[in-house]
């Protein structure tokens, strides 16, 4: 059986969530071979402080059938400039058969120069940021456009990798990888959005992510500069 080969890109300060949602979703299947990509087979701390040993470095990654870009805290600011970290992207991103991405990590593709021209989604804060790379976002939790699939903020990562998974062997796996899971998701407060949570919640919240938000807003001008984008924001 030949095995399908899906990469998670992972560096310092990725969000552990972002990889392990998806993660769990495609390591179901015995046909595929889920590797944890880094520079170095060095590990490396998560942004939530959970320690990842990568499995394979970007010397010695196969060519890949998926690679999937992880969003990240502060850490992602100097993936988002690093070009050897960009080169690999796109040098997987050419035979890939998925391009593909789960929170913020679409933010990186694009700064790989990988989304521009392309529907897209990302988490519900970065938005217009995401916007001022070229992308056109739409505020969904998973979007597919063409071989580009991208997930929203954090835990959407799973509806992402069902998604994925019917992909790539069809539906009927990914409702048994659903089914193995037990994903049903019935959360206690109807809060995973702005629109349902209301104002009072909001505010604080974006009072609380100001400093990660002007870092990632920083960063972002500078990319679209680069990449010649014209931006307002």
């Amino acid at each position: 059986m030949t095995q399908l080969q899906i990469g998670f890109l992972i560096y310092p300060g990725v969000i552990q969530l972002d990889v392990m949602g998806a993660y769990q979703v495609l390591v179901f299947p015995p046909n595929t071979q889920v590797h944890l990509i880094w520079k170095t087979l060095t590990p490396i701390v998560s942004n939530e402080g959970l320690t990842f040993v990568p499995t394979v470095t970007f010397a010695d990654c196969p060519p890949l059938d998926v690679i999937c870009v992880p969003g990240g805290g502060i850490g992602q600011v100097a993936v988002m400039k690093d070009a050897e970290i960009l080169s690999f992207l796109q040098q997987q991103s050419i035979s890939a058969q998925y391009v593909t991405s789960v929170c913020t990590g679409s933010m990186i593709l694009a700064a790989a120069g990988l989304l521009q021209g392309y529907k897209a989604t990302c988490h519900w804060a970065f938005r217009d940021q995401l916007a001022m790379l070229g992308v056109e976002v739409i505020p969904q939790r998973v979007v597919i456009d063409r071989n580009r699939v991208t997930g929203a903020g954090v835990t959407s990562g799973i509806d992402f990798g069902l998604t994925l998974l019917g992909l790539l062997c069809g539906e009927q796996v990914a409702k048994m990888a659903q089914l193995m899971m037990e994903y049903t998701p019935e959360p206690p407060f109807n809060a995973g959005k702005p629109e349902t949570v209301g104002k009072e919640i909001v505010r604080p919240f974006m009072q609380f992510g100001k400093p990660l938000l002007d870092a990632f807003l920083a960063q972002t001008r500078e990319t679209a500069a680069q990449l010649k984008l014209e931006t307002d924001f």
